[in-house]
C-alpha cells in the first residue's frame, strides 16, 4: 500500500517557475505548504536516468535528502513517434541552457520535414520521495498531434504546438484551468493523489 502524505510541508523539486506554478496550483486544494527547490537554494541534480520515471525519482530523492522534507519531482516531455520518441527525456535539453523553447519547437518541425505523421504525446512522471528514501512514482500521458506554426502564449515548453486528441486549441491557447483538467501532469497528479494524499473525507 502506498504511503500517505497529509498536512506536511512539501518541496517541489524544480527550478522551472512555470512548472512550479502548475504543480503548486494542483496541490492547493490539499492544504500542503509548498516551497520550490530554487527558493530553498537546492542544487539541480544532473538528470542521468534513461526514462522519465528514473529522472523524476532522481530529482525527488535529491531534494528530499537535501531538505529533510518530502519532495515532489516531475520529469516530463514531448514524445513524437515519427522522431523515434524524441525529444522525450531530452525535451528540456533541446531548448538549451537558456530554455529557448521557440528554438526547440523549430527543431521539431525541421526534423518532421518529409513526413505527414504529426502524432505526439506529452508524458509526465511524478515521484514523491521522503527523507528516509521511500518513493512513490506515477505516470500520466495525454495523446494528441502537433501543429505548426506554434499557437498561444500560455504555459511553457512545447505547449504551443500540441493539440490534445479531440480538441482544436493548443495547450498554449487554453485557459490554464481547462488545460489542468486534461494535461499529462494532471493525469499523473490524479494517480498520485489517489495513492498518497489524504482526501477531505479522511479516506
Amino acid at each position: 500500500m502506498a504511503r500517505r502524505l497529509s498536512g506536511e510541508r512539501l518541496v517541489i523539486a524544480t527550478h522551472n517557475p512555470g512548472k512550479l506554478a502548475e504543480i503548486a496550483a494542483l496541490l492547493r486544494p490539499f492544504g500542503v505548504a509548498v516551497a520550490g527547490a530554487g527558493a530553498l537554494g537546492l542544487p539541480e541534480p544532473e538528470e542521468t536516468g534513461a526514462t522519465f520515471e528514473a529522472n523524476a525519482e532522481l530529482k525527488a530523492r535529491a531534494a528530499a535528502e537535501a531538505s529533510g522534507l518530502p519532495a515532489l519531482a516531475d520529469d516530463s516531455g514531448l514524445v513524437v513517434p515519427a522522431l523515434g520518441g524524441a525529444p522525450g527525456i531530452y525535451s528540456a535539453r533541446w531548448a538549451g541552457a537558456d530554455r529557448d523553447f521557440a528554438r526547440a519547437m523549430t527543431e521539431v518541425e525541421a526534423r518532421l520535414a518529409g513526413t505527414t505523421d504529426r502524432r505526439a504525446s506529452f508524458v509526465a512522471c511524478l515521484t514523491l520521495a521522503w527523507p528516509d528514501g521511500h518513493v512513490e512514482t506515477v505516470r500520466g500521458e495525454v495523446q494528441g498531434h502537433l501543429v505548426f506554426p506554434p499557437r498561444g502564449a500560455r504555459g511553457f515548453g512545447y505547449v504551443p504546438i500540441f493539440v490534445p486528441a479531440g480538441g482544436g486549441a493548443t495547450f498554449g491557447e487554453m485557459d490554464p484551468a481547462e488545460k489542468h483538467a486534461i494535461s499529462h501532469r494532471a493525469d499523473a497528479f490524479r494517480r498520485l493523489v489517489a495513492a498518497c494524499f489524504a482526501r477531505e473525507t479522511g479516506a
